[in-house]
């Protein structure tokens, strides 16, 4: 089966702790786990963890290498696009997923913007208005970290919206994504899953090393009392949105080196299908002689 079918969002979306920390790519054998059984497991050791999230990175740089030659066919023929949304709680890993996926990417045809909460003049705006800016263009790959999904999300937890106006905006948003499909570009969305147990692990580990007080944000604290109401909001953002043309898919994120693996092959599947080519050239080059 391939990732863009197993990693589909249900119709029906439960969103469960125990879900995010699943390795089903290890568990098929896709991991790249050496020296042991079809698992990677070697018995369980230490040994043969580290080896198996060594071969999960070698195979995410792979997929991201063969990306990154479709990706040169995307630019040079400057016809479609491609949108990436990356949606997560915190330390959900948007930003490692970038950072593993995207290094091997021609930076000239790649955009990623990070959405913060709305400024004074964005909020002057319809929530879309700030958004659209940043959608890509001919030839580019975007990647939003966070996106619009943000002005339902955040405004149902502090109850500034009701139910009637998040239905509105589901539609609005549904709107949005297919006019985009409909002008040629290519949406793959993407639900970074993680256990409320694995995102302790990782603000803590923030809060003991100097050099990563700069990612902590106490706000994060206060999203994570909230938890249960923002895994059934996502919940219906992702029901309410999920459509073949802009498609959900969920990802187990408490293994950073899974994550990855599993988006790597949605992004190349995604690509794949896309049926990219090179462009024709301007002129009969078959005579041309360079002296």
């Amino acid at each position: 089966m391939k990732a863009l079918e197993r990693f589909r969002a249900p119709a029906k979306l439960v969103l469960r702790d125990e879900d995010a920390g699943a390795t089903p790519l290890r568990e098929n054998g896709h991991n790249g786990g050496k020296n042991g059984d079809k698992n990677g497991k070697n018995g369980g050791n230490g040994n043969g963890k580290s080896e198996i999230k060594e071969g999960e990175r070698t195979l995410t740089a792979e997929l991201g290498a063969e990306a990154a030659k479709l990706q040169e066919r995307l630019y040079a023929a400057r016809q479609r696009k491609l949108l990436l949304v990356l949606q997560g709680m915190d330390t959900s890993g948007k930003d490692g997923t970038v950072s593993a996926l995207f290094s091997q990417i021609n930076p000239m045809g790649l955009r990623a913007t990070a959405f913060a909460a709305p400024t004074e003049r964005e909020r002057a705006h319809d929530f879309l208005w700030r958004v659209h800016a940043h959608v890509p263009g001919n030839g580019q790959i975007a990647i939003f970290n966070r996106s619009h999904y943000e002005d339902v999300l955040v405004p149902r937890i502090l109850g500034d919206l009701d139910g009637k106006a998040l239905k509105r905006r589901y539609a609005h948003i549904r709107d949005f994504e297919s006019m985009l499909h409909e002008t040629g570009t290519t949406i793959m969305k993407v639900f970074l899953h993680i256990s409320k147990d694995e995102q302790k692990k990782r603000l803590q580990a923030r809060l003991d090393d100097p050099e990563k007080h700069w990612k902590f944000d106490p706000a994060d604290l206060a999203a994570r009392e909230k938890w249960d109401d923002y895994q059934r909001a996502y919940e219906d953002a992702i029901v309410a949105t999920d459509a073949d043309h802009a498609p959900w898919y969920i990802v187990p994120a408490d293994s950073k080196t899974h994550r990855n693996l599993i988006i790597g092959h949605l992004l190349l599947e995604t690509m794949q299908g896309m049926h990219l080519e090179w462009p024709e050239p301007k002129a009969d080059l078959s005579k041309v002689k360079v002296d």
